[in-house]
């Protein structure tokens, strides 16, 4: 196997001068879109985009492989390339989304104007920082992407909340900016005056401790790494070097799919350090561990959270679970609010939901 990856792999590196004069995808005015590898001995090569089904590519005499899709909706989607059964990024492609195992990469089919999640020129636009921390509960340095909002700089006595924005499954701390566009999304929303200026943390959201390392305030070890490292290393680290306001009213935590899992396990079970909660397409499998406080507690959840808020796309395989959460939460009269969005477990959701999120996020400072 691992040799068939190899001459797979040489066989795309050695496609790229011939295909040099033209950009794979190439996107088309009418909004299709075409894919072009090659792979002349190969016998089967698909191509699938986010999570949709593959769709089988055609083979020239010449050993080029090649597919036409859509019209698509104008958006920035992620596609893996499957020779033979392998799956791996389309190396004739620069623009790799970010990954724990980078297998895709990433495309734009533009709109007729800017969208939410589009550099506009002509608006204010933050900075991302990139960090890396020692984690004493992980016994090991970390890196953090970090979002300060339009003027921070020049503002030195202006002092903001802090949102906690969690990744995926399938990504590291880098999706959120260089896939999901999360900094485009809030400059524009912030230069439309829809949400509050903010500054915003992105972690890792896979952690482990290194061998005989434990946190001293948990000497028993019932925290999971994750929970350990952001709540005493990255959120101190990220408090500790930027103007950060105090107090949990000034704390926000969200997140997607596994993050979305993280961000209610966590946000839920310390509603003394967050007042801002949410999940989109979260992840809700330790539902009993997540809703356990406020579920005994009712009335106290209602007067401590300024919001609870929870989304998830109408066709995600995740969508029961969250139609469950929004139950529990409902017939406890706990004060939330959910919101189904058309679309699956994809980026396009995710997007979407941010745009509807951040509105709301420390709403009071507006």
């Amino acid at each position: 196997m691992k040799g068939q990856l190899l001459l797979v792999q040489f066989a795309l590196l050695s496609a790229a001068p011939a295909v040099a004069q033209r950009s794979f995808p190439e996107i088309h005015p009418d909004r299709t879109v075409t894919f072009q590898v090659k792979a002349p001995g190969a016998t089967n090569v698909m191509i699938s985009l986010e999570a949709s089904t593959s769709k089988k590519m055609e083979r020239d005499e010449q050993g080029l492989w090649q597919l036409t899709i859509g019209p698509l909706t104008p958006n920035v989607y992620a596609y893996s390339v499957w020779i033979d059964g392998i799956r791996m990024a389309d190396l004739g492609s620069p623009a790799v989304k970010p990954e724990p195992m980078p297998l895709s990469s990433m495309f734009e089919v533009p709109a007729d104007k800017p969208q939410i999640f589009d550099f506009v020129s002509s608006v204010p636009h933050g900075t991302v920082r990139l960090h890396d921390y020692d984690s004493r509960s992980l016994g090991k340095v970390r890196r953090m992407r970090v979002y300060t909002p339009p003027g921070y700089d020049q503002n030195p006595r202006a002092r903001y909340p802090l949102l906690v924005l969690l990744h995926g499954g399938f990504d590291t701390e880098a999706t959120w900016t260089e896939y999901g566009r999360a900094h485009f999304i809030l400059d524009n929303l912030l230069a439309s005056r829809r949400a509050t200026p903010m500054v915003v943390v992105m972690v890792d959201g896979f952690a482990t401790r290194a061998q005989g390392t434990n946190s001293s305030d948990d000497p028993s070890g019932t925290r999971t790494a994750f929970e350990d490292d952001l709540l005493n290393d990255a959120i101190p680290f990220v408090e500790s070097h930027y103007r950060i306001t105090p107090g949990r009213e000034n704390r926000a935590i969200t997140g997607l799919s596994m993050g979305g899992g993280q961000a209610l396990t966590i946000g839920l079970t310390h509603i003394d350090r967050f007042a801002w909660i949410g999940g989109m397409s979260a992840s809700v499998s330790k539902q009993d561990l997540m809703l356990g406080e406020v579920l005994r507690a009712p009335k106290d959840a209602n007067k401590r959270l300024k919001l609870l808020w929870l989304s998830c796309g109408r066709s995600d395989g995740l969508m029961k679970g969250n139609i469950q959460m929004n139950d529990a939460l409902r017939a406890a009269d706990v004060r939330h609010t959910f919101v189904p969005i058309d679309g699956g477990h994809d980026w396009t959701v995710w997007r979407h939901a941010l745009e509807e999120f951040l509105p709301l996020v420390f709403a009071e400072r507006k």
